[in-house]
């Protein structure tokens, strides 16, 4: 597990984090979300050890991390690293031998990646020559060739189309169903509800929001409730404790608490067949919109 504890950088007059503190769970994918200037980089960078901190640790497993953790942590800038003019599996390949791979185990983690990220038939092009699309699975591979132990990806998403956003899914996936925690950062909420296990919100160089998926849509989903039904629930805006009432679809959105809520149903069902009740979730946009607020 990787653990940031009460992270403080400070750059000039500027404070970029803050008391900044949480986890990335071993075989878990963590998003990291939050407006540019955020301070989602910086505390990357002080992960990998690029930056010091001007106050507080990181941790792996409970111990300080160290320059053989991090030599094994796979890590793609948001800006692109590679060499434009070299191959891309020979570029690839090369970065696994830094890592300490011997030749052939870096040629053939490269040729299983290329052919898993869908541009095998790239790998002997320049990496100029590509997409912008197909240099970021490029990126991709080379943070994954040494088979690292964790994962801190910036943007790993960007100038991907959505066949290429699925192909990457599936690679993180994988890494984290191998036991590496994943922490990636993506303006793109959507791609981040649906692969996150656990979710980190920042904004202005502090926590705003961390926790799993599901407890932050929980915690933040306050007392908003979904019901349907086949007949006319037009009476529902006019109950008693009942406020926010949305038409939606069949059913209605609205806001009580949990006994009013339940006199809602109770009603319902007196009046005819009810298709389904159960609590309102936020999407991860509505939390973020809430939090950063």
């Amino acid at each position: 597990m990787l653990q940031v504890d009460h992270v403080s950088r400070r750059f000039g007059e500027r404070q970029a984090l803050d008391d900044v503190s949480f986890g990335v769970g071993s075989g878990r994918i963590t998003g990291f979300v939050g407006a540019n200037g955020a301070g989602k980089t910086t505390a990357m960078r002080i992960i990998l050890g690029v930056l010091t901190p001007d106050s507080g640790s990181v941790t792996v497993d409970g111990r300080p991390i160290d320059a053989d953790d991090r030599h094994s942590i796979g890590y793609m800038p948001e800006e692109r690293g590679l060499y434009p003019k070299m191959k891309v599996a020979e570029q690839v390949a090369y970065l696994g031998m830094l890592h300490g791979m011997s030749k052939k185990a870096a040629e053939d983690s490269t040729a299983r990646l290329l052919d898993r990220l869908a541009i095998a038939e790239r790998s002997n092009d320049a990496v100029e020559t590509l997409s912008l699309g197909n240099q970021q699975r490029a990126q991709i591979a080379a943070a994954l060739v040494h088979e690292p132990t964790a994962l801190v990806l910036d943007e790993p998403f960007s100038g991907l189309d959505p066949i290429g956003v699925e192909t990457v899914l599936s690679v993180l996936r994988d890494a984290a169903a191998g036991g590496a925690p994943v922490l990636f950062s993506s303006h793109q909420l959507d791609v981040v509800e649906r692969l996150c296990d656990d979710l980190v919100i920042i904004a202005d160089g502090q926590v705003r929001a961390a926790g799993s998926r599901d407890d932050l849509r929980a915690e933040h989903g306050g007392d908003s409730w979904r019901l349907s039904a086949p007949g006319d629930l037009s009476w529902v805006a006019s109950a008693a404790g009942v406020t926010g009432v949305e038409a939606e679809g069949d059913g209605v959105l609205f806001h009580a608490d949990y006994p009013t809520a339940q006199e809602v149903v109770r009603r319902a069902v007196e009046a005819g067949p009810v298709t389904s009740f159960g609590p309102q979730h936020p999407s991860l946009a509505q939390i973020f919109a809430e939090v950063v607020k």
